[in-house]
């Protein structure tokens, strides 16, 4: 259990509410997703997985449900589709391949700016590892659309000169026990010219698999997206390491 701003009691094993499950055309492929849309809904996040069943992830849904409960609207989003995943298991050749994950990233991103449901909702994009690379690119491309970013322990060495062209506010995530990742986020801190702030969480190395972290990573996320998801922002450099 973990307070948020309000000294409200947050039970962070509380499950995201039944969503809606769907197939996401995207060019060839058809990618599975899953929507929640509270009532007065404030904001939609994209929630986006390198996988092909990263959304049915209780630990994503858990983040998901937090964000559900703060009035957010959620898209769960896997980037692969089933066979595509059952292939980068063995090969890992699409989980690494940024421009193809953030290409499928942009057309949910001009999906969800169509649809009756949230099409006029300001639009958080969250993602880790590899799929918080695709994220970067994706806010870089669609900074008309995109209002704030969440990163946790993100592969942003793999985000190529997307970095500084990000302009929504962008909270970068990472472990305090994972010095690889946490020298990349350091130097992407540094690149970021939007509005921006680099939290390091104690004691965590995978903060998506730590049970101890995730907690944290969900209440920090939903923090930022509540303080953030309104018109998109300026190009404003400020800066919390």
């Amino acid at each position: 259990m973990l307070l948020d701003n309000d000294n409200q009691r947050i039970d962070d094993n509380a499950a995201l509410p039944a969503a809606g499950e769907m197939l996401l055309p995207v060019g060839e492929a058809a990618l599975g997703a899953s929507l929640a849309v509270p009532e007065d809904a404030t904001g939609l996040v994209i929630l986006a997985q390198s996988s092909g069943s990263g959304r049915f992830n209780p630990r994503t849904r858990r983040i998901a449900g937090l964000l559900y409960r703060g009035r957010m609207a959620t898209l769960l989003l896997d980037l692969l589709t089933p066979a595509e995943h059952e292939l980068d298991c063995e090969t890992a050749q699409f989980r690494l391949n940024v421009p193809r994950l953030a290409a499928r990233l942009m057309a949910a991103i001009d999906w969800a700016t169509r649809d009756l449901r949230v099409g006029g909702l300001p639009l958080g994009l969250f993602a880790a590892h590899t799929a918080a690379a695709a994220a970067i690119v994706a806010a870089a491309e669609r900074s008309a659309a995109v209002s704030a970013v969440v990163c946790c322990g993100g592969r942003l060495d793999l985000a190529g000169g997307s970095l500084w062209r990000v302009a929504a506010p962008t909270l970068l995530m990472t472990g305090e026990n994972d010095p690889v990742l946490l020298n990349i986020n350091r130097l992407a801190a540094h690149e970021l010219s939007a509005i921006h702030a680099l939290e390091i969480v104690p004691a965590a190395a995978d903060l998506m698999s730590d049970p101890q972290a995730l907690p944290q990573v969900a209440l920090l996320s939903r923090v930022w997206f509540q303080r953030h998801l309104h018109a998109p922002a300026s190009r404003h450099r400020t800066s919390a390491h």
